[in-house]
């Protein structure tokens, strides 16, 4: 075993489970492919109608194409890189799992932290939204929403509960109907698009132009906002142990969510910032396909009609991120990093009905917070601020999984891989290098910067208690023994785990 690996694990105790652990804590496989992908694309359809657009202020039309495109080449090296790391380590802790395989606990706590900030924070992001849709739909003053809130979250925690079948079938149903929703937008958005609408902004530095009017800075603060087109996607290898056949769907379903993403992310850049009103308004927007639509059909458009369009993706969103906090909570738990009593699941369901719930409340809590915020900070900590909070997890998840491609494929060359990445590793270094310049950026633009900031400071508290109590606390739990069979390393002194 390498000396790396060694100190890597150094100081941590675990704990062997019983029986009746394991047993408490099964899982049921049901997904294939096209439910797998209906996950992943689910996840991140959202981010086609709300997110992206405040790219176009920092970076304008052209600033925001760029930034994608360089985007959509670190979530095509991460993806491929995801798709071979899942095939070849098929369990629910998908980046954890990962990153625990190359670098040892601590690196598997930081990943799997760093997805749980990214998905708990985005479902309280998204029902924010979704309330607001709700109020306009049904005639219910604003101080309603955190009821809708609260039942959105009851609905799609329950459905989640209820069974990894239902929950699967939900995905694709909600998923065709957004994407069904971006076509008709596509289709109807063609005949009204124009470079003059696109290049409607004026320069704001010296050297800019009305196709980059932030220069080459803009491209750079656009990179965040870029990122909404795919974030989530790789959340499919949580479903690992949710999956018939991991080993060959996985791979299959995040690259068909990619290449699904890729095409509705570019395709939505154009048509809605190439028409009426134009970029300059369309920037400053809280709802940029609601513009779009008004184009389309007319300025009469009812609003309660739109809201009802426009609910299919958030909704989608929600419901697939609300499993995937569920299955990173339930891995984390498992294994000893979070309370043990966080991955028991349901009797009669198999899901992990506990990590739900929990995921759930603090999510509440969060979009509260958000809700309340506005009052006393104002609307920008809002929107963009908890966007940025959420990819601020998001980017470290990412760069850490790129290292463990390249971490596994060194270390650990005949390790069985039933897919490997096209890209290898540099398509690997590639998704590590722009995920890390993203990460700077969230903490270069002022007015996002607090969000990093009480970041970074839950990181710190987190930490702490992983070196105080939680690396003392551990589980061999599967994750944990793939490790270090991997390595052929001794667990350490062993202890009984029960719960």
């Amino acid at each position: 075993m390498p000396q790396k690996h060694k100190q890597a694990i150094g100081g941590v105790r675990y704990g062997k489970p019983r029986k009746t652990y394991l047993a408490k804590r099964g899982l049921r496989g049901y997904a294939g492919v096209w439910s797998l992908w209906a996950l992943g694309v689910g996840a991140a359809v959202s981010g086609d109608f709300f997110g992206w657009h405040f790219g176009l202020e920092v970076g304008g039309f052209g600033g925001l194409l760029i930034a994608s495109v360089i985007v959509a080449v670190m979530y095509l090296g991460l993806c491929c890189s995801v798709a071979e790391m899942s095939a070849a380590l098929p369990y629910a802790g998908g980046a954890y799992a990962f990153a625990r395989a190359a670098m040892g606990p601590w690196g598997g706590f930081l990943a799997g932290i760093s997805q749980t900030v990214a998905f708990v924070l985005l479902p309280a992001v998204i029902v924010v939204g979704i309330g607001g849709y709700l109020g306009a739909i049904f005639d219910t003053p604003d101080s309603f929403a955190p009821i809708w809130w609260l039942a959105t979250y009851a609905i799609f925690v329950g459905l989640n509960i209820w069974g990894a079948k239902i929950a699967f079938r939900a995905a694709v149903v909600l998923t065709l109907a957004a994407l069904a929703i971006l076509a008709i937008f596509a289709v109807g958005a063609v005949p009204h698009f124009s470079w003059d609408m696109a290049l409607d902004i004026a320069p704001d530095t010296v050297g800019g132009s009305s196709f980059l009017p932030g220069g080459v800075w803009g491209i750079a603060a656009a990179l965040p906002f870029a990122i909404w087109f795919y974030l989530a996607v790789d959340q499919m290898p949580l479903a690992a142990e949710d999956a018939q056949d991991p080993g060959r769907d996985i791979p299959r379903g995040i690259l068909l969510g990619f290449a699904t993403l890729t095409v509705t992310g570019m395709l939505v850049l154009f048509l809605a910032a190439g028409m009426a009103p134009g970029v300059a308004r369309l920037a400053g927007s809280k709802e940029p396909l609601f513009l779009g639509f008004q184009t389309i059909f007319g300025a009469g458009l009812d609003v309660k009609v739109l809201a009802l369009i426009l609910l299919a993706a958030p909704v989608a969103s929600f419901h697939a991120i609300v499993f995937a906090y569920g299955r990173n909570i339930y891995a984390l738990s498992r294994a000893g990093y979070f309370p043990r009593w966080l991955s028991i699941t349901h009797d009669k369901h198999k899901t992990p009905h506990f990590a739900l719930i929990a995921g759930a409340t603090i999510g509440y809590v969060a979009s509260a917070l958000i809700y309340f915020s506005e009052a006393i900070f104002g609307t920008p900590l809002v929107g963009a601020v908890l966007l940025n909070m959420a990819v601020f997890g998001a980017v470290i998840s990412y760069a850490m999984q790129a290292m463990s491609f390249v971490m596994l494929r060194q270390q650990l060359p005949d390790m069985a891989r039933p897919f490997r990445s096209p890209l290898g590793e540099p398509g690997a270094w590639a998704a590590l290098i722009i995920a890390l310049v993203t990460f700077v950026f969230l903490f270069a633009e002022p007015a996002y910067r607090p969000g990093a900031i009480g970041c970074a400071i839950w990181y710190a508290l987190a930490l702490i208690y992983f070196a105080v109590h939680g690396r003392k606390a551990l589980v061999l739990a599967p994750e944990e023994v793939a490790a270090l069979e991997a390595y052929a390393a001794p667990p350490g002194k062993a202890m009984d785990a029960q719960g």
